[in-house]
């Protein structure tokens, strides 16, 4: 029975490793969205409200296209701290998993194991140099005037977690 044991315990084991490369990897993952929305103010009002939106998180104009009416915004998204520590201990609670159920099967390189455990922090590396990036924002502004109301829609580009704050701030529904 033991010998099936520890091969089976290595695949599974092998299986979380490669499910822990692919989440180190989506961590830093681009996340970009395109979402049509709807604001019940006027085009210009609502063009203020975004650039002050924007400016408050720290974003800057960086295009203007007059003709397509349409405004890009750069701004440098922060990796998180929190997010690096956490990678860090996962991969390194991954490694030794793996450098134990190893060990068990080969004893004589269990030291040579068990060191690999402190590669851990390349992945909070490779998380902190992949998310802290300059971020693009698109804006196209679209003005739908009817006889009852003024309606302004916009069409955002964006990443999907700056679309949901954008739509929570300025309270804009989403066109279906």
């Amino acid at each position: 029975m033991g010998n099936v044991i520890l091969p089976s315990t290595l695949l599974l084991t092998l299986l979380l490793a490669i499910g822990l490369l692919f989440f180190i990897r989506a961590s830093a993952k681009e996340r970009l969205q395109s979402l049509e929305l709807v604001g019940e103010q006027d085009e210009t009002t609502l063009m203020n409200q975004l650039q002050e939106y924007f400016k408050a998180r720290s974003y800057r104009v960086a295009a203007v296209d007059r003709e397509q009416n349409q405004v890009t915004f750069e701004g440098f998204v922060q990796p998180s701290w929190f997010l690096a520590v956490f990678l860090t201990t996962l991969t390194a609670i991954g490694l030794l998993c793996l450098s134990l159920v190893l060990s068990s099967l080969f004893p004589s390189l269990m030291q040579l194991f068990l060191g690999v455990i402190v590669l851990s922090p390349m992945s909070g590396v490779f998380y902190w140099k992949k998310a802290g990036k300059l971020e693009k924002v698109l804006l196209k502004l679209a003005s739908n005037t009817s006889q009852t109301e003024s309606l302004s829609k916009i069409t955002v580009i964006a990443h999907r977690d700056e679309l949901i704050e954008l739509q929570r701030t300025l309270q804009l529904k989403q066109i279906n």
